[in-house]
């Protein structure tokens, strides 16, 4: 499980429930029929309306990712991997590739070798992969876009229920101890459009943005890999070159491979 979004969805809900009781409100309140399906519905039919539905179909999956950690992201262990690959087919040759193709699970470090193992240039391996992943951008920006509209959607949808509220309570002023509530409840829709708007929807969005910036980080790296071996670089400077992308918690990662691979060396 990803901990930063279910510990930050806790905190969003603490914060809410938390912060009404301080202020004296029943966090009863939000169990408001009314309001509960002008949002949730309306932002959905909004929704519907904005994206065909085999895009929407992926929404179970793009809230999977979310709630789940990366897998096969350890740019770090990538680099001393490739390294290790460029040293033995520096060695054997570069048909050496063909024997390590059986256990790669990544489809697009496998095509990217397999190109290599052919003999494609140097130039037409970087054209096919890059082509890769802007398809690859394309998708996850769809995937973005629905929760980013959701975000906009949501908080206007507050202030609809809100009018539509206040239209109710203004009608009947004759039972004016009954008004007050009644314009309380009234605002239960603008609280729960802001609330699911900037606390859910806009962060899902921007952690699937982050996700899918690392993905494609993570892939230039691959590139640039199969790219130095292919052109017989020596292992030191894929290293170097590799490590140019890496975060200072990722070389730290990579500095200690390397140590614990020379103590078992030596």
């Amino acid at each position: 499980m990803d901990r930063a979004s279910i510990i930050g969805l806790l905190f969003g809900f603490i914060a809410v429930g938390a912060g009404m009781i301080l202020k004296g409100v029943s966090p009863m309140a939000l169990i408001n029929p009314a309001a509960i399906l002008i949002i949730i519905l309306g932002t959905a039919a909004a929704v519907l309306i904005a994206f065909p539905m085999s895009t929407l179909k992926k929404i179970p999956t793009l809230l999977k990712i979310i709630f789940t950690e990366e897998r096969n992201s350890n740019a770090a262990a990538f680099v001393t991997e490739v390294t290790g690959w460029a040293e033995s087919t520096r060695k054997e040759g570069i048909l050496w590739l063909e024997a390590q193709m059986q256990r790669i699970e990544d489809p697009f470090l496998r095509s990217g070798l397999q190109l290599t193992i052919d003999g494609q240039t140097s130039d037409f391996i970087r054209e096919v992969m890059m082509e890769k992943i802007y398809a690859m951008e394309e998708r996850h920006q769809k995937g973005v876009s629905i929760f980013t509209q959701a975000g906009t959607y949501a908080p206007t949808l507050g202030v609809l229920g809100a009018v539509i509220g206040l239209i109710a309570a203004l009608s009947d002023l004759n039972d004016m101890e009954m008004l007050g509530s009644a314009i309380a409840a009234a605002f239960v829709a603008t609280l729960l459009g802001i609330f699911t708007g900037y606390i859910l929807w806009h962060p899902f969005a921007n952690k699937l943005r982050e996700k899918s910036e690392n993905e494609v980080r993570v892939k230039q790296i691959m590139i640039e890999g199969i790219l130095s071996i292919t052109n017989g670089e020596s292992p030191q400077i894929i290293k170097d070159k590799l490590s140019s992308y890496l975060s200072s918690e990722e070389l730290a990662m990579l500095n200690q491979e390397g140590t614990n691979a020379t103590s078992e060396e030596a």
